[in-house]
């Protein structure tokens, strides 16, 4: 098993490394004759290069519209600098819109879900399905038989993989039908249908067909929540722009990039969630216990992101 995962992980890379082109980087100075570096590092004192330098010695004077732009450009660097402090970043972090927060608890609930039945699947399939015992003797028949449940749980993860790879193929065209929150809505339904009937009919077979369904929830989880993110910047900046037309990307302490990392945040913070108080419960009740929690935690979460989560067409 180990040397499949590592073989896998091995022809991902080479895939990766082969299929995306990367231009090398240029180096300007190498292409400076020495003549000309004096001259050009003459430009500014500061080691910065203005808007407009090479007209200024071109010329032989200033163009004073372009050192006014020249000056806008510093001062607004400047500003940004400014602003990029730890202290703003926790601001906009509690100053978060609330649709930011809505599809943040949306994200935690769908994780925790998903995380409830796939960090104990595998003793799920074991000791529910198969009947085993993890506790007995290890040549015992019951022990084994649940150590066999552990590998067919194994295979359903595999299988929850590659419909994941799959349906996220099928997002886009899906998608033109139904929307972001069709999707949305549609990944934790089947989740939370697939977990429930597991509880119900734990079967072998039945069993492995629904981890096709959190498939589904898996490809949910990692792409609509940030399509929405990136809808919500792009009418914020829409907006933004037609208020003020001189507004820049700079001049806005809360990016794009902070508010998908706090989206992220969501994912450890389920993990803490489920280990802590899960765990306890599986200790008491044992394995059929995360089915049920992971079902009926989906369905909230369904019902959370068709009434709170702000969808932008």
């Amino acid at each position: 098993m180990f040397f499949f995962s590592a073989l896998v992980l091995t022809l991902c890379f080479v895939i990766h490394l082969c299929s995306i082109p990367e231009a090398p980087l240029r180096d300007v100075t190498k292409n400076i004759s020495p003549q000309q570096a004096p001259q050009d590092f003459a430009l500014s004192s500061d080691k910065m290069y203005q808007y407009g330098s090479i007209e200024k010695v071109k010329n032989g004077s200033v163009n004073p519209e372009l050192e006014v732009q020249g000056e806008k450009n510093k001062n607004s660097a400047g500003q940004s600098r400014k602003a990029m402090t730890m202290k703003s970043l926790l601001r906009a972090l509690v100053n978060m819109p609330p649709h930011y927060r809505c599809l943040c608890i949306s994200h935690l609930i769908g994780w925790t879900a998903f995380l409830s039945n796939m960090l104990f699947f595998t003793d799920f399939m074991g000791q529910i399905v198969y009947h085993g015992d993890p506790y007995g003797a290890h040549n015992s028949t019951e022990f084994l038989i649940y150590e066999r449940g552990v590998e067919v749980g194994c295979w359903g993860l595999c299988i929850n993989a590659v419909f994941s790879s799959l349906y996220s193929y099928l997002q886009r065209p899906l998608g033109s039908y139904v929307g972001l929150k069709g999707l949305y809505f549609l990944g934790y339904l089947l989740f939370g249908l697939g977990t429930g009937l597991i509880g119900l009919f734990p079967n072998v077979y039945s069993t492995l067909t629904m981890c096709s369904l959190f498939g589904v929830m898996s490809s949910t989880l990692y792409t609509v929540p940030f399509s929405l993110i990136a809808k919500y910047h792009r009418e914020e900046q829409d907006e933004k722009r037609q208020q003020a037309p001189g507004w820049s990307l700079d001049s806005d302490g809360r990016g794009q990039g902070l508010d998908c990392a706090v989206l992220t945040c969501m994912v450890q913070l389920a993990q803490i969630l489920v280990g802590g108080g899960l765990g306890f419960l599986v200790n008491k009740a044992g394995s059929i216990i995360v089915v049920i929690t992971a079902s009926a935690v989906s369905l909230i979460g369904c019902c959370f992101v068709a009434l709170f989560v702000r969808y932008v067409d």
